[in-house]
């Protein structure tokens, strides 16, 4: 299939990158493989986005380091980028509205753009391609135009499916909207129960076509939760993150047993404001 019958796709990863992974850049290039081996599906970004220092999880530190390790770790890649947009709000934002920005965001910048269009090299082609391209249209219209742009799907593992089944955490709006809307790309491992959980929610059932489980059969047990442990014991995390990464968290000292308590006792930003919005 050419890649103008293919539906351009954006992966966008929200989430906490406190420290960021190898686990974490693993699955994009898992989420990419899937999505462009089904032939509907040309992956042509992925965004890390940071959350902000309001979702005052335990033991997050600062989103200006966060997003400074998430961008050493993605230098040597060629497609994944990192957006600070989320990281910079003074409030919570909740990862719908996530979503949306960068979805308006994409189609402002490819607005009226052709993706098969040649460089005009000279302005008397102009003329030439003007007419051969409504022609092409008269015969049969181009499937970039038909497709709507690329389209935004959200990247998580198993583990954020699974969340959406505990109380308050999430809008069911907002769940609505994430898998209705935009779509999820979830990375599994073999013998997970995301399919289960699919099958007993009526939400997710009514979207499943919308959601792609990717099998991960080369796991990866790499967390930042673990990486987090090891630097309070005093333990290489070599291997465990990339080196410019490692690098970075010895020559700031980022995470102790102080940091660790960053947050401690405090409700998180979702579980606060849905318990709020629900009692209202």
């Amino acid at each position: 299939m050419e890649n103008s019958a293919k539906t351009e796709v954006v992966l966008l990863a929200c989430g906490s990158f406190n420290p960021i992974t190898n686990m974490h850049l693993r699955l994009f290039e898992l989420a990419k493989d899937y999505m462009n081996g089904t032939g509907k599906y040309r992956v042509i970004k992925g965004i890390i986005s940071p959350v902000s220092d309001a979702y005052k999880k335990k033991g997050l530190i600062s989103a200006r380091h966060r997003v400074i390790m998430a961008e050493l770790a993605t230098k040597s890649s060629t497609w994944v980028e990192v957006d600070t947009w989320e990281s910079l709000q003074k409030e919570w934002t909740e990862t719908a509205k996530v979503l949306r920005h960068h979805q308006e965001k994409l189609e402002a910048s490819n607005g009226g753009h052709q993706h098969n269009s040649p460089v005009l090299e000279r302005p008397g082609r102009k003329r030439k391609w003007t007419e051969q391209r409504q022609e092409l249209s008269q015969k049969k219209p181009l499937e970039p135009q038909t497709k709507g742009g690329p389209k935004v799907k959200l990247l998580c593992g198993a583990d954020l499916l699974e969340s959406f089944g505990v109380p308050n955490l999430w809008k069911s709006e907002d769940i609505a909207q994430i898998v209705g809307q935009y779509g999820l790309v979830c990375v599994t491992r073999a013998g997970n129960d995301a399919q289960k959980f699919i099958y007993e929610s009526d939400m997710l059932w009514q979207h499943q076509s919308n959601i792609h489980l990717v099998t991960e059969w080369v796991t990866n047990d790499i967390s930042s939760t673990k990486v987090r442990q090891a630097l309070r014991r005093g333990q290489s995390i070599r291997y465990l993150v990339p080196d410019l990464v490692r690098e970075y968290i010895e020559e700031h000292g980022l995470y102790s047993a102080e940091t660790e308590e960053r947050n401690a006792g405090v409700t998180l930003a979702p579980l606060r404001r849905n318990t709020a919005d629900a009692s209202a």
